[in-house]
């Protein structure tokens, strides 16, 4: 199994060149990907333009977003953008995607929230059809650039219903489990592959799971701080959260394991303390 590490980009405070500096030292070390969340209510840093800058310092890493939430989205100019960064990145773009599901988020954008998965599916389409080359529709023509990846970027489907899960038979190339503990990230995996069989699909669909950590001295406290705001809308449970987060090498090495056992692919380890010897710690235990 692969492990990648997310960038801090979504802890409050982060400047932007510890990203940068971030992002080139976890590409020189064994990590698979450069992973980030995403959410529009929030002082994050939106995730492809995070992504784009990772691109410039790095040249091995894939990118991958876990998860880009596409309803809060134009389905045309997601396309473009995620075509741009694949184009320029060299065919790194990996997109995992998802309906999201806080209320704030879709009014913010001015959106509803209740035709969320509707208009997922509608984007998905137009997605792939721009990124072939096509037409867009009878009044509207091609739009570009050519991603690198032919067909577009790999896309992952997240979510955690069986209604989410099975739009991986239609129109990703795999499952991603952000934040789902192994049993139950193997779970929605196997609602996948059942939806990949169903669809008479050739192989068997890419399984991506995902976890956050927190290394060193007082990294519990540290990482809990984050967790805590970060997940406040859900009130209690954001404590629950930020107790049972991988806070020592040995959580974060039976994390691991506990991914393999489950027979993911990849897994994505979201960092919670934004300081660059997270880096170096966890490069430790995965090599």
């Amino acid at each position: 199994m692969r492990v990648g590490i997310g960038l801090p980009s979504t802890i409050p405070g982060t400047r932007g060149a510890l990203i940068v500096d971030w992002a080139r030292r976890a590409d020189a070390g064994p990590f698979s990907s450069l992973g980030v969340l995403d959410r529009m209510v929030y002082p994050n840093y939106e995730p492809l333009i995070t992504l784009a800058a990772a691109a410039v310092v790095t040249t091995r890493a894939r990118l991958i977003t876990t998860v880009l939430i596409a309803t809060l989205r134009d389905g045309a100019m997601l396309a473009k953008q995620s075509a741009s960064l694949d184009a320029l990145s060299g065919g790194r773009l990996t997109l995992g995607l998802g309906v999201g599901g806080r209320d704030d988020d879709f009014v913010a954008v001015e959106k509803d929230i209740h035709t969320r998965g509707r208009r997922f599916e509608a984007e998905l389409e137009a997605m792939y059809r721009i990124w072939s080359g096509k037409p867009l529709s009878g009044e509207v023509g091609a739009i570009g650039p050519a991603p690198a990846q032919s067909g577009g970027p790999e896309v992952l489907i997240g979510g955690y219903s069986p209604a989410a899960i099975q739009r991986v038979g239609r129109w990703g190339a795999g499952y991603i489990a952000g934040g789902a503990p192994p049993a139950q990230a193997r779970q929605g995996y196997e609602v996948a592959l059942a939806a990949w069989k169903e669809a008479g699909r050739e192989g068997t669909p890419r399984f991506v799971g995902a976890s956050y950590f927190g290394l060193g001295e007082d990294a519990r406290a540290k990482a809990g701080s984050y967790i805590r705001d970060y997940y406040s809308f859900t009130g209690p449970r954001a404590d629950a959260i930020a107790n049972g987060l991988p806070a020592t090498a040995e959580a974060v090495k039976a994390t691991i394991q506990a991914f393999t056992d489950v027979g993911a692919d990849e897994l994505i380890l979201w960092p919670c303390i934004p300081e660059l010897d997270q880096v170096d710690r966890l490069a430790e235990l995965v090599r």
